[in-house]
């Protein structure tokens, strides 16, 4: 990887570290399920007028935005609510990679490893650390409802495999982009019937006002830095490398994550809870990238670009790194 597509990965786990704080504050001027259905809808609009939506089959489309778009962040976003650490909720989702793996065994048929069964062990210990120390200092709620979000994000992760896998030639960031027109109308219901259905509205002309640009700018960072622009960058660099070069670069993201919520929320975890997380990354870094054969039908370029196959090779399954994080 040159110098240059480092620094562009570098940005893209910074976009995606601070992202958490855009929810943040977001979060404290919107109610939960209304703000995830927004976010949702400010990039469905535009995609529904000027992006070609992929020859996927629909099914699988509905997976990806079901599974990513709504059950990961009705479960984040009531977890932050409910006390969750900003930084520490930018880690516990990192559980998603893991349960890809998982789910793709059990869904997909996909042959585990020994080392990747360790992987996924070693990441479930670090959970149980983390959780152990949540149970003695604060409410153990929260933690489990992001870990649901991670596998919320999993089971997207199954949709969007599936959707390319039948299909051809389908754009990644178009696949990615016609994702965010599955969750608004479900969302909105939801927010509907568990929050009011003037809440969320009364609350986003609210944003407007002099005391509520703090949400509105959030939803702005949220959507055209954390979203299409940092999803934009990973497209590009997984165009350019192999995905086992470029995704090891997500696991950076918790750590953007819990140094910024320690440098602007005050959020100071424990020791305990680091030493978890550390174990989480190792765990998840392991699960998702360790063993990796290259088959002799593979030929590459001489310089960087996507590999090519000569003929279709079935490879463990992988967490599908260009999708979008929170």
């Amino acid at each position: 990887m040159t110098n240059r597509d480092r620094l562009l990965g570098l940005a893209v786990v910074v976009l995606w570290g601070l992202n958490f704080l855009a929810i943040h504050v977001g979060l404290e001027h919107f109610p939960p399920f209304f703000f995830a259905g927004l976010r949702f809808a400010v990039i469905a609009i535009p995609v529904l007028l000027f992006v070609p939506r992929p020859r996927v089959p629909w099914r699988w489309l509905l997976l990806y935005g079901i599974g990513f778009g709504i059950l990961q962040f009705a479960f984040l976003f009531t977890a932050l609510r409910a006390g969750m650490p900003t930084g520490l909720s930018s880690l516990v989702l990192q559980s998603s990679a893991p349960f890809t793996v998982l789910l793709g065994a059990v869904f997909l048929k996909e042959r585990l490893r020994g080392v990747q069964l360790v992987g996924i062990a070693v990441a479930m210990a670090g959970m149980a650390v983390i959780g152990w120390d949540r149970a003695h200092h604060a409410a153990l709620l929260p933690l489990l409802l992001t870990l649901l979000g991670g596998l919320g994000w999993a089971f997207g992760n199954i949709g969007s495999r599936l959707a390319a896998a039948e299909s051809e030639n389908v754009n990644p960031l178009h696949l990615t982009l016609w994702m965010a027109v599955v969750p608004p109308i479900p969302m909105f219901a939801l927010s509907a019937l568990t929050e009011g259905p003037a809440t969320g509205w009364n609350d986003l002309i609210a944003s407007f006002s002099s005391t509520g640009w703090p949400a509105f700018a959030a939803l702005a960072y949220i959507v055209a830095l954390g979203t299409i622009a940092g999803s934009g960058l990973w497209t590009y660099l997984m165009s350019r490398y192999p995905a086992s070069t470029v995704a090891p670069l997500s696991l950076a993201v918790p750590v953007v994550g819990i140094a910024a919520s320690w440098a602007f929320l005050h959020e100071t975890p424990s020791a305990l809870s680091l030493f978890g997380a550390l174990i989480v990354i190792v765990g998840a870094f392991t699960a998702t990238s360790a063993g990796r054969r290259v088959p002799a039908a593979v030929v590459e370029d001489a310089t960087p670009g996507p590999i090519r196959h000569t003929e279709p090779t079935r490879q463990p399954f992988r967490t599908p790194s260009w999708s979008m994080p929170s």
